[in-house]
């Protein structure tokens, strides 16, 4: 039976979500409705990508009883709102990243989700992408020996993109792409909390951080540094190094298509979009997809490659990097 999908926000990432869902097969993965802030808007998206049902707002998918599971791609200022009101219409959530504004706004949704017994997960995409899944694995071989410095990059120029610079709509490098970096440094040390983390930024003047360099210290004096800016372009790679040897994604390293070991290269293509997309191998949201059928046709309410535990300390990691760069948001002072 196929997994039924609703999908909340008809904008550029969930139009990017549904192309990659059609590189599917159609018998696993179906999408039954989307909804919009605008009933034309849902009209003509639904239009656009063959979908039956259009609703005019959110809470019409709490009362679509052929959904199976939830996409939410709106912006992640609503991420709270919207994500309590269908995790208390006990809907399977596959929440777009950032989780939400911060760790209070993280915690109530797994609560949320634990009180009405419903998956929950936070679309971290990178980590289902199969160069990922390599990684893992030649970390649990010990392949490189054991890890000691692990470095990330992400810049890319989004100053002209007005959602990335206000601080209403939870703009700065960090929310939008420094999540990539940390997150990557998560995986790498399976979940493990740091023992010390110092950020230093520069912020716009709508209070919000413009680039930011952040240093982990982990156990047994392992350190990792990241690096990322809405302002300028990066090198958008990521290297972990080790005792034996380094593994090294090349850009981009959020949706990552090959792999370089000690230096020999390995590639792991994505399959042609039908449609245009909006973002860089966006079809590769496809694996995100399908880690979450799998989830739900072995009645799991949390993912264990992308725990709720790893959103956790992740948002954490990026609550602690905001105080110390002075990034504050109206949800940090409710």
């Amino acid at each position: 039976m196929a997994t039924r999908w609703g999908i909340c926000g008809a904008g550029k990432i969930s139009n990017d979500f549904i192309v990659a869902l059609k590189t599917l097969p159609p018998e696993e993965h179906q999408i039954v409705a989307v909804a919009a802030r605008d009933w034309m808007h849902a009209q003509q998206f639904a239009r656009k990508h063959g979908i039956r049902r259009a609703y005019g707002s959110y809470e019409a998918l709490t009362k679509d009883e052929d959904i199976d599971v939830v996409y939410v791609g709106v912006l992640h200022t609503e991420h709270l709102k919207v994500g309590l009101m269908l995790l208390q219409a006990k809907k399977n959530v596959l929440c777009e990243k950032p989780f939400a504004m911060n760790s209070r706004e993280v915690q109530q949704l797994i609560a949320a989700s634990k009180k009405s017994n419903v998956f929950l997960m936070e679309a971290i995409w990178t980590r289902f992408f199969p160069v990922s899944i390599e990684v893992s694995r030649l970390l649990d071989q010990k392949t490189i020996g054991e890890v000691k410095l692990v470095k990330a990059y992400f810049g890319s120029p989004q100053l002209h993109i007005p959602r990335c610079v206000e601080k209403e709509t939870g703009g700065g490098a960090l929310l939008d792409i420094g999540v990539y970096c940390l997150q990557f440094i998560c995986m790498v040390f399976n979940g493990e909390k740091p023992q010390a983390i110092h950020a230093t930024g520069v912020c716009l003047d709508s209070g919000v951080d413009e680039s930011m360099a952040v240093v982990l210290k982990f156990s047994r004096n392992r350190l990792a540094l990241c690096a990322f800016s809405i302002s300028a372009t990066l090198p958008n790679d990521a290297t972990i190094c080790g005792t034996k040897g380094t593994i090294r994604i090349p850009a981009p390293m959020w949706c990552p298509t090959s792999l370089l070991v000690n230096d020999t290269e390995s590639q792991y293509p994505l399959p042609d979009p039908a449609m245009p997309l909006n973002f860089t191998n966006s079809t590769g949201l496809r694996y995100e997809a399908e880690e979450v059928r799998q989830c739900l046709l072995k009645g799991l309410k949390e993912c264990p490659r992308m725990t709720l535990s790893d959103s956790t300390l992740l948002t954490e990691i990026m609550d602690e990097a905001r105080r110390q760069v002075g990034v504050v948001f109206s949800q940090d002072t409710i």
